[in-house]
């Protein structure tokens, strides 16, 4: 890995309607490095990923900002320029994985699609290689399976032929949204060594967006922690899960289950939930929901380093985290 990066978000902001969703994200990723980006449902993780890769639509649109792939600007490029960037310079694993592929196509025809659009296989060597990777992503009888119609195949093997159809080119930049949802725990660890694998051999960059943190522990090198449409702090991913230093991110790491706990503990879980983009607090997002919180709280805090190299958090209290519990 160098330092070299592959991404760069600058100020990121989405709006739906009248209401921003997405405000002032900024952060990179190295080539070869893998970043998760982690927050619970409505925190902007999706809509992140949807404007890098330029399918932001209807309402929903981006208002600032800018999205930088390896020097070229994605946000200044047309609907053809970005049509030739998808498979192959950038790809996508969605989180809905039935709704995003074609019902009337086969699945390795699918598969085989970007090979064959962007001119790197023939028909016949593209269909060969679908099949590989639909082997390559567990998928049983890959042969007979690539015959059949998305309609045909259990959810889970749904979300497996979308991995592969978006490693099968080897992108310099692969979006998973949730990847592992639905998947055994099996199946889970074959396709993050799949994940490791892709970026050993070819120096593929990976943003993986989860609220899985066991799964942010097994494959990221750094981790974003984003919340309320920004990022409340940054760190690599020894560090976030040694030390956090944002009241979030302390909590959200509270709610995985410990094997060394009581076989009967109750399962803790942040208090309240993720306000609406039309009621966000003044100030810190977080505070309504924050044991620490005070009235300073209600000015909102920056990013401001908090240890080690390229650290940061978003809070007025982020020396007090550590005797949360």
């Amino acid at each position: 890995m160098t330092d070299a990066h592959t991404l760069e978000i600058r100020d990121l902001c989405i709006d739906v309607g009248d209401f921003s969703v997405v405000d002032g994200v900024e952060f990179s990723i190295g080539r070869g490095e893998i970043v998760a980006l982690v927050g619970e449902s409505g925190s902007g993780k999706s809509l992140t990923a949807l404007s890098i890769m330029g399918l932001l639509s209807g309402a929903v649109h981006q208002s600032g900002g800018t999205a930088t792939l390896e020097g070229k600007q994605l946000d200044l490029q047309n609907d053809a320029a970005m049509r030739k960037l998808r498979g192959t310079a950038l790809s996508m694993i969605f989180q809905e994985p039935i709704a995003s592929l074609n019902p009337l196509l086969s699945v390795g025809a699918q598969v085989a699609e970007s090979l064959i659009v962007h001119g790197r296989a023939s028909s016949a060597e593209a269909w060969d290689r679908a099949v590989e990777m639909l082997q390559d992503v567990g998928i049983p009888a890959p042969d007979r399976r690539a015959r059949q119609l998305p309609s045909e195949l259990s959810g889970g093997m749904c979300q497996r032929v979308m991995i592969a159809s978006a490693l099968i080119a080897a992108p310099r930049l692969l979006i998973a949204d949730e990847p592992t949802t639905a998947l055994d725990v099996t199946i889970q660890a074959q396709i993050l060594h799949l994940m490791r694998r892709l970026r050993a051999e070819t120096d593929t960059s990976i943003l993986i967006i989860t609220h899985d943190m066991g799964v942010v522990a097994s494959i990221a090198d750094r981790v974003c922690v984003m919340y309320g449409g920004r990022i409340v702090e940054q760190a690599e991913v020894h560090q976030l899960f040694a030390e956090p230093r944002h009241p979030y991110t302390k909590l959200l790491l509270a709610t995985i289950p410990r094997l060394d706990g009581a076989r009967k503990q109750e399962l803790f879980s942040i208090s309240g939930m993720v306000p609406d983009a039309s009621a966000w607090p003044e100030g810190c997002r977080f505070r309504t929901r924050c044991p620490l919180a005070t009235e300073r709280c209600a000015t909102r805090p920056q990013l401001a380093p908090v240890g080690g190299a390229g650290r940061v958090a978003a809070c007025w209290h982020s020396d007090k985290v550590g005797g949360l519990t």
